[in-house]
């Protein structure tokens, strides 16, 4: 009875912090990624890249040194104006879609099989080619509202989203993921106020989410939840200011259901006394309804009910090194980690790795940390004490 008031507790304790969103600094990026420009989270780890004028390069970054494990050169490629990164089930896709001043005619998307990523050092990509069916004017006025810096794959199209440095909105277009030439359709706008300079779409729960700044260098996220892929902005838009201070956020990805990382770039101007280095950020949302704390002795006690959803229990004794856990879903555990309060993953198991419900602590610094199961269609997440 004592380990599951231990645990009581503990859920007593978080209501209020992860009923909040959480900005929380994970770490520097290193110098080699000073012009951080995309990222996703693959295979445990950040697949990132730089932007205009530096090498076709993915680099894999280790969340939890804060170093680069592995490069990876597309070799048929060239990196003109890498701007983001995304990916489905089998394939990366990079976006050299970089057009500030609205003159380039060579927009490409790089196509990479993840399998030639994680074997090799050196891959070819597929290459599609597009243009953006409504833009007439190529000529270079100075800054333009056809560049581009936000890339996310929505089923089975490609999402792109301008970055408009004159009139500070986005529109947003589609293009096939298959090779070719293509005309990116037009598919919605909104008047962001801000720069737009990534995008992720969450299967996990059908949200769309944009990294941005101001003028100004004020970073936020917009958030649309639940999108209608027939009128993107047509739904609740939500501001979301990042408490990070000045930065220029350059890339956002999900790594679960209402966690985030988002990346900036090194910043510098030496006239107003500014000096930004690349950095790391989570970003964690709330689950949509808190739990009623005067009921959780009650859920807790009360016996197992049928029509229950899916749910994760943890339990242990105090000071012990083991921690065990029990799953109450039917589904296949896709795979399972666990995070520290900064959004750092810590530790990460394939599915097929995992050889029992023990989680072994001695490895742990003294904190709280949350163990996060992928079950595929949802994820589920649970606070723990390692002493």
């Amino acid at each position: 009875m004592r380990y599951r008031l231990f645990f009581i507790l503990i859920m007593f304790t978080f209501s209020r912090v992860i009923g909040q969103v959480s900005t929380e600094t994970v770490g520097q990026l290193p110098m080699e990624l000073n012009e951080y420009s995309g990222h996703i989270f693959f295979d445990g780890n950040l697949i990132a890249h730089n932007d205009s004028g530096n090498e076709p390069i993915l680099y894999v970054l280790d969340t939890l040194s804060m170093q680069i494990t592995k490069r990876v050169n597309v070799v048929n490629a060239e990196n003109m104006d890498w701007e983001d990164i995304t990916q489905d089930d089998d394939h990366i896709y990079v976006g050299d879609i970089g057009n500030n001043l609205g003159t380039r005619k060579d927009l490409v998307i790089y196509k990479i099989l993840k399998g030639d990523f994680i074997g090799q050092d050196e891959v070819n990509a597929e290459i599609i080619s597009f243009a953006f069916e409504d833009q007439e004017n190529f000529d270079d006025n100075g800054e333009s509202d056809w560049d581009a810096e936000a890339l996310t794959v929505v089923n089975n199209e490609l999402w792109i989203f301008t970055k408009q440095w004159v009139t500070q909105g986005t529109v947003g277009y589609s293009v096939p993921k298959e090779p070719g030439n293509h005309l990116a359709k037009r598919m919605d706008s909104y008047q962001v106020n801000g720069l737009v300079t990534g995008a992720t779409y969450n299967e996990l729960n059908n949200d769309l989410l944009f990294s941005a700044y101001s003028n100004t260098l004020q970073p936020f996220v917009i958030r649309i939840k639940d999108v209608d892929t027939s009128g993107i902005f047509d739904g609740t838009v939500e501001h979301i200011s990042l408490d990070i201070d000045f930065a220029q956020v350059e890339a956002i990805t999900a790594i679960s259901a209402q966690r985030y990382f988002i990346g900036s770039e090194q910043f510098e101007r030496s006239n107003l006394s500014i000096s930004l280095n690349p950095t790391l950020y989570s970003l964690q949302f709330s689950p949509e309804e808190e739990v009623n704390e005067e009921e959780i002795p009650e859920e807790e006690e009360s016996p197992n009910n049928d029509q229950e959803e899916d749910r994760l229990l943890l339990y242990g004794t105090y000071d012990s090194e083991v921690l065990s856990y029990d799953l109450l879903s039917d589904k296949s555990v896709l795979a399972q980690a666990i995070f520290d309060t900064s959004g750092k993953m810590v530790r990460f198991q394939l599915g097929a790795d995992i050889e029992n419900n023990n989680l072994y602590l001695n490895t742990l610094k003294s904190g709280v940390y949350y163990l996060t199961v992928y079950l595929g269609d949802k994820v589920l997440s649970e606070p723990f004490l390692a002493y």
